[in-house]
C-alpha cells in the first residue's frame, strides 16, 4: 500500500478512533498480498501484479498460482478496469494517507526493440549521427522505465547492435560524434551486468578494436566526468572478459599514464577502482607484453602510490590495490621500490587476515617475494616484518587453513624469520599515522 508520509499523522488519529481501513480483497495481488499497482490478467482468468508474476514465470513456473493449471499462454492482460478501480479507491481514501496509484508505462516488446535495432543498424550503415542519436535515446528511455524494459532490449541483442555503432562512428572521427558516442557508452554502461561472465563476442568484438579503444582512452583524456566514467567502466569490463583486449590496450598511447593519474588525482571511486582492475589485467598480460608495462608503472611511481591506496581503502579497492601491488613485485625494479618504502611492511601485515582472503594472499605472496630479493634487502624485510607482527598471523593463518600456494609461502617464510626472532619485539600492530611516508 502507498501512503503519503504527509497523511501518516491524520491516518494515524482514523484509526485510534476505530476507523479501520480495510482494502477490497480483489484489490490485493494473490501473491504478494500487497495492492496491486499493476494488474495483468492470465489466460486462467486470474488477476495479479505484474511484478510478482512475472517473477514467478521467470522462476521457472508455468501454472496459475492460484489455481495451479498449466497456463495455455504466458500473455499478459492489462487489467485497465481493475486499475482504474484501485486509483479511484485510492482517492478516496486519501484521509487514510493512502496514495493514487500512477498509471503504469505499457511494458516494451521484444518486437518494438528489434524493429529500433534494425532501424539502428541502417543508420549506423549511412552514418546519419542525427538519426542514430534519436534511436538511442529511444532505447535509453526504455531501459530508465523498468526492469522488465531493460531484460527486453538485452535479450533482443542490443549492445551488439550498440558497440557496432560505437565502432562505426569512431572510426569516422571522436570529435565530431562525440555526443552520439557518449549516448552509446552510456547505455551500454547499464547493460553490462546483465552479461555475468563477459561480453557476447561480437561485441567484444566491436568494443575491443583499434579504433573504439582509442577513442575510450580519449575520451579518458578530454571529456567531461560521466564519459570518463562510462569509458573506464567498458574498459574494465573488455579487459576481464578476454585477455587480449587488454595487450591491444597496452597498444594505445598515453594509456598508462591516463591510468595511472586517476589513482593519483582521484576523481570519483568508480574511476579508481576501475582504473586499478584494468592495471591489473595490463600487468597480467605475458610477459612479452607486461615486462614493459610492469617498468613503465614502476618508473612512475605507482608502487609507493599503491600501499597509500591500500591504507585508506575499502575492501574491493584494497584487495585489486593488492593484486597489483603483488604483481609489481615480479620484476627486479618493484621488488627494489617496495624494499625501499617504509610502508611496505606494515601495511602488508596488517592486512593479513585483516580485509579478505583474497587480500591475505596477495599480502602473503608480495612478503615472501621481497624475501626473495637481494640479500641485503631479504635481511630487513624479515626483520621488518617480524617487528609488526608477521609470525605470529603467518601460524594463525596456516592453523586457519589457505590455499595450497599461500600456505607454501607462509611456511617457507616462517622458516626464514626464525633465525632473527631472537631479541625482536613482536607486536600485534602498528600506528600507520606515525610511520614517515617515502614520498
Amino acid at each position: 500500500m502507498v501512503f503519503s508520509w504527509k497523511r501518516k499523522r491524520a491516518a494515524q488519529e482514523k484509526l485510534k478512533k476505530g476507523e479501520e481501513l480495510v482494502i477490497p480483497k480483489h484489490f490485493l495481488c494473490p501473491i504478494s498480498l500487497d495492492l496491486m499497482k499493476d494488474p495483468v490478467t492470465l489466460s486462467s482468468g486470474i488477476t495479479y501484479d505484474r511484478e510478482s508474476i512475472e517473477a514467478w514465470l521467470e522462476g521457472g513456473s508455468f501454472t496459475c498460482p492460484a489455481t495451479n493449471q498449466v497456463l495455455r499462454s504466458l500473455d499478459q492482460i492489462p487489467n485497465h478496469s481493475l486499475r482504474r478501480m484501485i486509483q479511484d479507491w485510492g482517492v478516496a481514501n486519501r484521509n487514510y494517507g493512502v496514495e493514487r496509484i500512477p498509471t503504469p508505462r505499457v511494458p516494451v516488446s521484444g518486437i518494438q526493440v528489434s524493429e529500433v535495432l534494425l532501424s539502428l543498424e541502417d543508420s549506423v550503415k549511412s552514418l546519419n549521427g542525427l538519426r542514430c542519436l534519436e534511436l538511442v535515446h529511444k532505447i535509453k528511455k526504455w531501459g530508465s522505465e523498468s526492469e522488465r524494459n531493460r531484460r527486453c532490449v538485452v535479450a533482443n541483442g542490443a549492445i551488439r547492435v550498440l558497440a557496432a555503432a560505437f565502432e562505426a562512428f569512431a572510426m569516422d572521427s571522436f570529435e565530431s560524434n562525440a555526443t552520439l558516442l557518449e549516448e552509446i557508452l552510456s547505455n551500454m554502461n547499464w547493460m553490462f551486468p546483465f552479461f555475468q561472465h563477459s561480453l557476447d563476442t561480437e561485441a567484444q568484438a566491436r568494443l575491443g578494436s583499434q579504433d573504439s579503444l582509442r577513442c575510450l582512452v580519449w575520451f579518458l583524456k578530454c571529456r567531461d566526468l560521466s564519459a570518463k566514467q562510462d569509458s573506464m567502466i567498458a574498459l574494465k569490463e573488455l579487459a576481464s572478459s578476454d585477455q587480449k583486449h587488454a595487450e591491444a590496450l597496452a597498444t594505445i598511447e598515453e594509456v598508462n599514464e591516463v591510468l595511472f593519474r586517476f589513482i593519483k588525482e582521484p576523481i570519483c571511486p568508480t574511476i579508481t577502482k576501475a582504473s586499478l582492475m584494468v592495471i591489473f589485467y595490463l600487468l597480467s598480460s605475458p610477459p612479452s607484453t607486461s615486462t614493459k608495462i610492469k617498468s613503465e608503472f614502476v618508473k612512475m611511481g605507482l608502487v609507493s602510490l599503491l600501499l597509500e591506496v591500500t591504507v585508506d581503502s575499502e575492501k574491493s579497492t584494497s584487495e585489486t590495490a593488492l593484486g597489483v601491488f603483488d604483481i609489481l613485485c615480479d620484476c627486479e625494479e618493484g621488488k627494489e621500490e617496495a624494499s625501499r618504502n617504509a610502508l611496505t611492511c606494515p601495511v602488508l601485515v596488517k592486512k593479513i587476515l585483516r580485509v579478505s582472503e583474497l587480500a591475505t594472499q596477495f599480502s602473503v605472496s608480495a612478503i615472501w617475494k621481497l624475501s626473495k630479493h637481494e640479500k641485503e634487502h631479504e635481511v630487513n624485510v624479515l626483520v621488518e616484518a617480524l617487528q609488526v607482527g608477521i609470525f605470529q598471523k603467518l601460524v594463525l593463518l596456516l592453523q586457519f587453513g589457505c590455499g595450497g600456494e599461500t600456505k607454501e609461502k607462509a611456511t617457507e617464510l616462517l622458516k626464514l624469520m626464525n633465525p632473527y626472532r631472537a631479541g625482536l619485539e613482536c607486536i600485534d600492530s602498528v600506528d600507520f599515522k606515525n610511520v614517515k611516508r617515502s614520498f
